[in-house]
């Protein structure tokens, strides 16, 4: 990636440009940016020539940055950058200005400015991002390690005002579950919309020597649910380690419950009876006081 002014920097002008442009050694990516061999840019390329574009004190922000630090999935559309002060927008680019950003709030990732993990959800959570969405790229900021809790509230502190702090705040108050995929996310929302009490997230059950983390645990009842995703249960080896595990836990007299993301999402009600019935069958039984 190349500017204009870096080529007058080295003695080239704009003839020269040109010329790269027309036997196709240059290709504009924005007015006065340019991607050098080729025209195919990684998606931090496309990030470093929306900064270039817009200047000195551009950083990387909102959903970009989220991007950038692997909270979200990628997306096409603009790229978003905060600017000091107002700037002519541009093509490509969805400019926000600089008037509440703290030097303390921007760091460098792969070379490209940014806005650090905690101001990025604060960020997040002022554009039309579903709640979901929003949810979910908090909870892969707590599992990658970014951000942890006191982080998150100091920067909502700090952030007084702001139209996305009490989106955040909002999320922060159902309690930091650091959940580990959107299936998992989608198993915590059908619980808590059903009434079931809040289960033990990513828990470890140790039986005898052994020690298994699962994906709920409701701990009085001896209940597990698993949320069994195709990103680590589709193999024949993870199957097999699944049986395996199911056949230990249920031999320690737990309850093992599998649920897939089309349980979850397509057959809400069927799968509801069935954590419904579970729970039930494996409520510890309180003898009467005589």
């Amino acid at each position: 990636m190349i500017t204009l002014g870096q080529f007058r920097g080295i003695g080239l002008g704009q003839t020269q440009v040109a010329y790269r442009l027309r036997v196709g050694r240059l290709h504009r990516v924005h007015r006065g940016v340019y991607a050098v061999g080729h025209p195919s840019l990684s998606r931090d390329g496309r990030f470093l020539a929306a900064i270039l574009a817009t200047g000195s004190g551009a950083v990387l922000s909102h959903r970009s940055a989220a991007e950038l630090w692997g909270l979200v999935l990628d997306a096409d559309g603009p790229v978003d950058v905060t600017v000091p002060g107002k700037r002519r927008s541009r093509p490509g680019l969805r400019l926000h200005d600089t008037t509440r950003l703290d030097r303390a709030d921007i760091t460098h990732s792969a070379g490209v400015p940014v806005t650090g993990p905690a101001r990025t959800l604060l960020d997040l959570a002022t554009t039309p991002t579903d709640d979901r969405v929003l949810r979910r790229a908090v909870r892969e900021a707590l599992v990658q390690r970014r951000v942890d809790e006191r982080g998150l509230r100091t920067q909502l502190q700090q952030a007084r005002g702001n139209r996305g702090a009490g989106r955040l705040g909002a999320i922060l108050e159902l309690g930091m579950l650091a959940t580990r995929s959107e299936l998992e996310d989608r198993v915590l929302d059908l619980l808590d919309a059903h009434g079931f009490p809040r289960p033990g997230v990513n828990a470890l059950v140790h039986v005898g020597s052994q020690t298994f983390e699962v994906d709920f645990l409701f701990e009085d009842q001896r209940l597990i649910v698993e949320a069994d995703g195709a990103r680590f249960h589709e193999t024949f080896v993870s199957r097999q380690d699944d049986i395996h595990r199911q056949a230990i836990l249920e031999a320690a007299d737990y309850r093992v419950v599998r649920v897939t993301w089309n349980q979850v999402t397509r057959q809400t009600a069927q799968t509801v009876r069935r954590l419904r019935s579970a729970y039930a069958a494996a409520r510890p039984v309180t003898p009467h006081l005589q």
